[in-house]
């Protein structure tokens, strides 16, 4: 008898072992990370095109030997460009202006990157302009500068473009175009869209005059989708994959930022993946990881659409005050990360996931007592 029931309790156990191993197997998956202006501004701007160049392949040189293989490059942060663009000005000239004309950071991340076996996916921020009201820090380089002073710039704690203006949508198309002329392995819009809800009132009410009635939030959706197909119809002729990385609270894409992820996740047309930036621990009193995930899970009604998650590195051992009663999650684990992307990996339609950002993950100075250990655990679970 008792044989028989070790028997039974080992084929349990065997059971269990073997389901948990079958719901996390994944034989391919992509694992970002995203460097962004910041990183640019630190490693590359203001650097010799010696030093700035072995900075990015020390970049490079981390991502890969620590098991990721995908660079979510911001290639446009405020109207600007780190290749070399006609339309926007570049922004990382090196400390010896002989240079400026010779390096193009853009190409140099892609050679380094395709050569190390990993994926370069261009990151643009299509609206914003300056993070912070400065008018006159915009250059007459910029093609923000001409809008100064009119209803096409927006300027209240930061500058963006006014997206309801065709010639701020065909700006975003014609910068898109000229990334699109690099071998870069998708493009990637970030969370920034609408800046405000009044920016385009004007636009609004002479819209109203010649058609039918839409409310003010209807308008703004259909101010996006119509950039986002555009963009999406001229990345499909470069068979490049296009993407959005959309707030993670959904409510915010509707309500605030006006980013219509349910049509996007829906109807063919709009994009090739979506990547939330479900920044969140799993005692979060607010969203916590689990209930949104499956939220952004039951949207994804498209199986040509892949889905991806964007992952808050940058929380790691720090307070989250905006988890309200779980704001020391981050502070007492140190497996979060690992334990987010294991669960991720039952998504539908689930492809990888990003750390934001890279200096949270590699450099030593953003480090809390939690980033190493968080780091290694992750690395338990996608070294292959």
């Amino acid at each position: 008898m008792k044989k028989i029931i070790f028997i039974i309790v080992l084929s349990i156990i065997i059971i269990i072992i073997n389901s948990l191993n079958a719901v996390n197997e994944i034989k391919y998956e992509d694992k970002g990370i995203f460097i962004s202006y910041i990183e640019l501004d630190k490693y590359v701007k203001n650097k010799s095109v010696n030093i700035s160049k072995k900075n990015i392949d020390n970049m490079i040189n981390n991502i890969k030997k620590n098991h990721f293989n995908t660079v979510i490059l911001q290639v446009r942060s405020n109207c600007d460009a780190i290749y070399d663009s006609k339309i926007f000005p570049y922004n990382l000239y090196s400390n010896d202006k002989s240079d400026n004309k010779k390096y193009d950071v853009l190409e140099y991340f892609i050679k380094k990157a395709h050569k190390n076996n990993l994926k370069l996916i261009a990151w643009i921020n299509p609206y914003r302009v300056r993070t912070n009201d400065d008018v006159s820090s915009i250059s007459e380089e910029s093609p923000a500068y001409k809008y100064i002073d009119t209803d096409i710039l927006y300027v209240n704690h930061g500058i963006y473009l006014n997206p309801s203006k065709k010639e701020v949508e065909d700006l975003i198309i014609d910068g898109v175009n000229e990334v699109l002329k690099y071998d870069v392995d998708g493009i990637l819009f970030d969370d920034y869209f609408y800046p405000s809800n009044d920016i385009d009132n004007n636009d609004y009410e002479n819209y109203l005059k010649s058609n039918v009635y839409i409310s003010k939030e209807q308008y703004h959706l259909n101010i996006i989708n119509h950039m986002i197909k555009r963009v999406y119809k001229n990345c499909k002729k470069k068979h490049v994959l296009f993407g959005v990385s959309p707030d993670g609270n959904i409510d915010n894409n509707y309500n605030k930022n006006y980013a219509d992820v349910k049509r996007w996740m829906e109807e063919d047309g709009y994009i090739d993946f979506i990547m939330p930036q479900v920044y969140y621990g799993f005692y979060n009193s607010t969203k916590d990881y689990v209930k949104v995930i499956h939220e952004w899970e039951d949207l994804l009604k498209n199986d040509n659409i892949n889905l991806y998650i964007a992952l808050a590195f940058y929380k790691v051992g720090i307070e989250d005050n905006y988890a309200k009663e779980g704001k020391d999650e981050w502070v007492i684990n140190n497996n979060i990360i690992m334990r987010e992307v294991l669960l991720s990996r039952n998504l539908k339609n689930y492809k990888g996931f990003s750390l934001f950002r890279y200096d949270n993950v590699f450099d030593v100075d953003h480090y809390t007592n939690n980033s190493i250990e968080e780091l290694e655990n992750l690395k338990k679970i996608i070294n292959y």
